[in-house]
C-alpha cells in the first residue's frame, strides 16, 4: 500500500498517515473487516518508522474507523449496530435541527456542514509536551482557578498576538473565558438588559441565536454580502430600532467565508458611533486565515473582541478572551466570578506554554497550508458542477453554496446515499427560515464522498434526486 508521504510538507508525518488510510478506507469503497497490511509492512514499503505507523492506526481505531485484535493487525471497523444508528439518528435530528454547530455524528458520517476541523486534523504531540510541562513545573495549575482576569502570563501573550492584527490592547484589557461561547454570554448577561434588541448577521452564528433567545433579546436581521454586512439595512435598523448592540463576524465569517472590506468597515463604524450602539467583535476563525484582514477592534478600541483556541487547537481545552475597555472588562470579571468562580488554570497554562514556545504558531501555519489548498480545489470542483458560490473566501474553513437544484429534502436523500450529512436549512437564520444555501467544511469537502455528492447534485434531472 502506498501511502505517499511527503516529508516536505508542514503536515506531520502521522497525520499524513492518518490521513491516507482514511482516504484508501473510504475512496476504495474498503469492506468491514478488511486486514490493513502488517506495521512492519506499511513502514518497510513507504520508508517510515513502524512507532509512526502505529501510532496513526491507533488514532483511527479512537475515532472508529479501524478495530485492532490482541496479537493480530488492524482491521476496517464494521458499521454499528442498528440499535446503535437508531440511537444516533434520534439525537442527531434534534442536534441537526437546532444545533448544527454540535459535534454529534458517528466517524463514518461524514459531516459537510461542520463547525470545525475534522479529528483526523488534530495533532497530539506538542499539546501532549505542554500538559506534561505544566503538569511538572506548575502543581498549583493542577488544583487553583486561575486570576479573576486570567493568567497573566497568558494575557500578556495574547496582547502581543493581538498586536499583529493591529489591535492595540494591554493585558488589563483582556479577560480570559471558558472559550468564546463564555464570552459571549458574559457580554449578553452583564450588557444587554432582557427585552432589548440587536442586531445580528444573517445567515449568522446559530450558538448566538440561541443564547440571545434564552436571555429573552430581540433580533434584529442583517443581511450579509460577500463584502460584509448589508450597511444600507443597517442604516435603517439603527434609525427605525435603536438597538443596543451589534454582532458581527469581521473575518472567515461563519457561514458564508466573507471578509469585511475596508470600505464597509468605515461606513459600519460611522453608523455605529453615530447611533451610539455597542459592536461585538466574534473572531474565532481568525487564525484560519494568513492574510490580514479588516478588523473593526483596530480600528475602533470601543469595539468588545472575542477570540478563542477551540477551533484551532482543542475543543477540549477550553480557552478563550475578550478585549475591551477597561471598565468593560472589570464589570465581565465581576459577572464571570459569579457564575464560573474563575478559569482553568491548568488550561491557561498549557495555551500559554504553546504561544510561548511557538508550537501553536507553528500549527496554525500547517491549517492555514492545508485549508488553502483544499479551498481552491473545493472551489473549483463546485465550479464544474455548477453549484452557486457566495463570493469566494480568500481563507478559512467555509464555504457557503447552493446546488443547481435546491431541493433540499431530495438533497438529503442524495447525501445520504454518499454517506454525507448537510447543514441544517433553518439553523442559520436568526427567524428559522428555510434557506438552499448549504454551509460546506473545506476540510471535510476534499473527501471522496462530497466529490461524488457535489457532482451528482449538479444532475439537472429529477432522477439524480
Amino acid at each position: 500500500m502506498e501511502l505517499r508521504i511527503d516529508r516536505q510538507a508542514l503536515v506531520p508525518v502521522v497525520q499524513q498517515i492518518v490521513d491516507a488510510l482514511i482516504g484508501w478506507i473510504r475512496q476504495g469503497a474498503v469492506q468491514p473487516g478488511t486486514r490493513l497490511p502488517s506495521i512492519r509492512q506499511l513502514a518497510r514499503d513507504n520508508l517510515l518508522s513502524q512507532s509512526s505507523v502505529n501510532e496513526a492506526c491507533e488514532r483511527l481505531v479512537a475515532q472508529g474507523l479501524l478495530a485492532s485484535r490482541h496479537g493480530s493487525s488492524f482491521f476496517v471497523a464494521p458499521p454499528p449496530s442498528p440499535e446503535l444508528a437508531s440511537t444516533h439518528d434520534s439525537r442527531r435530528k434534534d442536534a441537526h435541527l437546532h444545533r448544527s454547530d454540535l459535534d454529534d455524528s458517528s466517524p463514518w458520517e461524514l459531516k459537510l456542514g461542520d463547525g470545525g476541523l475534522p479529528e483526523s486534523w488534530r495533532e497530539s504531540d506538542d499539546l501532549g509536551y505542554a500538559i506534561r510541562q505544566v503538569t511538572r513545573t506548575d502543581m498549583a495549575g493542577l488544583f487553583n482557578y486561575s486570576t479573576p482576569l486570567g493568567l497573566p502570563v497568558l494575557r500578556e501573550q495574547l496582547s502581543r498576538r493581538l498586536k499583529q492584527l493591529n489591535i492595540e490592547v494591554d493585558k488589563n484589557q483582556i479577560l480570559t473565558t471558558t472559550g468564546a461561547t463564555q464570552g459571549l454570554d458574559l457580554i449578553v448577561r452583564t450588557l444587554l438588559p432582557p427585552g432589548s434588541c440587536v442586531v445580528v448577521e444573517s445567515p449568522g452564528y446559530p450558538n448566538l441565536f440561541d443564547l440571545l433567545r434564552l436571555h429573552r433579546i430581540e433580533m434584529l436581521e442583517l443581511p450579509r454580502t460577500p463584502r460584509g454586512p448589508d450597511v444600507e439595512v443597517l442604516q435603517n435598523l439603527l434609525a427605525t430600532r435603536r438597538p443596543s448592540a451589534l454582532f458581527i463576524n469581521s473575518a472567515c465569517h461563519n457561514p458564508t467565508g466573507s471578509s469585511l472590506a475596508p470600505a464597509v468597515a468605515q461606513r459600519l463604524l460611522e453608523l455605529t458611533r453615530r447611533h451610539a450602539v455597542r459592536v461585538i467583535e466574534d473572531d474565532v476563525y481568525a487564525d484560519f486565515q494568513s492574510s490580514t484582514r479588516t478588523r473593526l477592534a483596530a480600528l475602533d478600541p470601543e469595539v468588545i473582541y472575542l477570540g478563542s483556541f477551540s477551533k484551532t487547537l482543542s475543543s477540549s481545552l477550553r480557552v478563550g478572551f475578550i478585549a475591551a475597555p477597561p471598565p468593560i472588562v472589570a464589570r465581565l470579571s465581576e459577572v464571570k466570578g459569579v457564575t464560573s468562580m474563575g478559569g482553568s488554570r491548568f488550561c491557561e497554562s498549557v495555551l500559554a506554554s504553546l504561544l510561548a514556545n511557538g508550537a501553536y504558531r507553528k500549527l496554525v501555519q500547517r491549517q492555514r497550508q492545508r485549508l488553502g489548498v483544499d479551498m481552491a480545489s473545493v472551489l473549483q470542483v463546485l465550479e464544474d458542477a455548477d453549484w452557486e458560490v457566495f463570493g469566494k473566501p480568500a481563507g478559512g474553513l467555509f464555504i457557503w453554496a447552493r446546488p443547481p437544484l435546491c431541493d433540499y429534502a431530495g438533497l438529503q436523500r442524495l447525501a445520504k446515499r454518499f454517506g454525507v450529512l448537510l447543514s441544517s436549512r433553518t439553523a442559520f437564520s436568526p427567524s428559522g427560515a428555510d434557506s438552499d444555501w448549504l454551509r460546506i467544511n473545506v476540510a471535510y469537502a476534499r473527501d471522496p464522498r462530497a466529490q461524488a455528492f457535489f457532482r451528482a447534485a449538479a444532475l439537472d434531472r429529477p432522477q439524480a434526486f
